[in-house]
């Protein structure tokens, strides 16, 4: 029986420089937070010491790292754009635009940048992105622009 598998990834033809498009949302937790620093070894009073952070620090609140944010973002992007079809991740640019806090609720503003076929490797097309990761109020928590090798639907 041959049946339709919802879920697929993007292919090179579907990322056309121009395209944009937007991910679901997900909101930070506090167990999030906890989890991924203990899980990393992120152990920076920022990030585990709320008396540093109400006392000491010109942050307050409940800080998630950058790091944890960009792996939110990624994960977002993977459900909505790579399942089979993304190859390799191969560099970004990445910057911090603002702090996030367990909490806010990210989602991921995509535009295609650069879209081109990969010279060494047949049916496959190398494609850049700019991401923004905003938050529920609007204002932008990372900007960061991967470039990845991507399947395309047919060997030119």
């Amino acid at each position: 029986m041959n049946v339709e598998t919802l879920g697929l990834g993007l292919h090179f033809e579907d990322l056309p420089v121009g395209r944009t498009f937007r991910t679901i949302a997900r909101t930070v937790t506090e167990p999030d937070i906890v989890n991924f620093i203990g899980c990393t070894g992120m152990l920076e009073v920022l990030f585990t010491d709320l008396e540093f952070l109400r006392h000491e620090s010109d942050i307050k609140g409940r800080l998630a790292p950058a790091a944890l944010v960009y792996s939110f973002a990624e994960g977002l992007l993977i459900h909505a754009s790579m399942q089979h079809t993304g190859y390799a991740f191969l560099g970004m640019e990445l910057e911090v635009e603002g702090p996030v806090f367990a909490g806010d609720t990210l989602h991921v503003e995509v535009e295609v940048i650069e879209a081109r076929p990969s010279r060494s490797r047949p049916g496959r097309g190398l494609v850049r992105t700019r991401n923004r990761v905003v938050k529920q109020d609007g204002s932008v928590a990372l900007v960061y622009t991967p470039l990845r090798m991507v399947k395309c639907r047919e060997v030119a």
